[in-house]
């Protein structure tokens, strides 16, 4: 006989390990003894992982400045000349229940309304898609130049998600049998299904031509994302980050310093979780590199290659929690594209973020 007893706290913000505490009681007979309690675990996390109270957390992805839009609404336009980003994030994927994070966006500044304007959709497939969401964001930034040193952005996010559960990948413990494994229906009743809401976010920049310093906040408005019974709000989630361009080298006749380094500091916090990051990047011509500390959670290598018109980046997510390598890391790709756009009629500010 078996009995799980279980509280799952989900941590996505990057590849920090799911608090998994497990009681279990069994026969001890020796069929049972060679039975995979490690497969059997997988399963049922995730069926009490949907089937209990959880504090919800957003995907987070590794390149923070390569998703600008998905960092903070006031970065929309921040290029000014149109730029489409598209990431691939795969977390965990040695382990049953991955997660696969894609997003897409578009945005660019227009002198007309003084601010940029941008799309951004974003696909979440937990447990290979037991659980799903997607979200369909516009957003708005105006662009204020405070001194001939400064400026600053305010950004608008309106957000409209669905997510939606996929009953028939859930398991159950009456379709175990001792000896043959899973092999009987569950007499659970289906449940849940799709729900679907409006969200809504915010965020302010100031930058100079070499800092910036930056905060957001999404769900400002705490939507309803209970699948089941009750209600279950997806808590906001604060997000500050800052960081410098600081040229290495004098600047030459023929243009700036060619080596750069950026220093940059990251902090998130969603309900009672909280995130540092803190990390450094190397630009030396076309070449990224780049190195991230997530504090108690992982180190994080990154490598870019960028053009005026295409910018390319990979990071690998190296677990250091008690998961370590059982989790096989996290992957992540991106890939910008800048386009032309008319001159500008009046000195645009650039904001001095990295890359990726």
């Amino acid at each position: 006989m078996f009995m799980f007893i279980a509280t799952i706290r989900g941590n996505r913000f990057g590849s920090g390990p799911y608090n998994w505490r497990l009681q279990l009681s069994l026969d001890r007979n020796e069929s049972m003894k060679t039975w995979n309690l490690r497969r059997a675990s997988h399963l049922f996390a995730w069926a009490v992982l949907i089937c209990t109270t959880v504090s919800a957390q957003d995907p987070q992805f590794t390149q923070f400045y390569a998703n600008p839009l998905y960092l903070n609404p006031a970065l929309a336009g921040s290029a000014r000349c149109p730029r489409v980003a598209l990431n691939y994030r795969n977390q965990w994927p040695a382990l049953t229940g991955t997660f696969v994070t894609t997003s897409a966006s578009y945005d660019q500044h227009i002198d007309g309304i003084m601010g940029g304007l941008g799309i951004l959709v974003t696909n979440d497939q937990a447990g290979k898609g037991t659980l799903s969401t997607t979200t369909v964001s516009g957003i708005y930034s105006y662009q204020l130049a405070v001194s001939h040193k400064f400026s600053m952005r305010f950004g608008f996010q309106a957000t409209y998600f669905q997510k939606s559960l996929d009953w028939s990948k859930l398991t159950f413990g009456d379709q175990i049998d001792p000896r043959r494994g899973f092999i009987y229906n569950t007499n659970d009743v289906p449940r849940g299904g799709r729900v679907g809401n409006a969200d809504f976010s915010a965020g302010v920049l100031g930058y100079s031509d070499i800092y910036f310093v930056g905060f957001a906040v999404h769900h400002l408005t705490q939507p309803n994302e209970s699948l089941i019974v009750g209600e279950s709000k997806l808590p906001m989630k604060f997000t500050g980050h800052g960081g410098a361009s600081i040229p290495l080298g004098m600047r030459g006749k023929y243009g700036d310093a060619r080596t750069k380094i950026s220093p940059n500091v990251l902090y998130m916090q969603q309900a009672a979780f909280r995130q540092l990051n803190l990390g450094v990047y190397i630009d030396h011509g076309p070449i990224t590199a780049g190195v991230w500390h997530r504090t108690r959670d992982s180190f994080i290598a990154l490598i870019g290659f960028h053009t005026e018109k295409l910018k390319f980046g990979y990071s690998y997510d190296l677990t250091t929690s008690k998961l370590t390598t059982q989790t096989a890391g996290s992957h992540e790709v991106s890939l910008q594209m800048q386009f032309n756009c008319k001159p500008k009629r009046r000195r645009f500010r650039v904001v001095a973020c990295p890359t990726f």
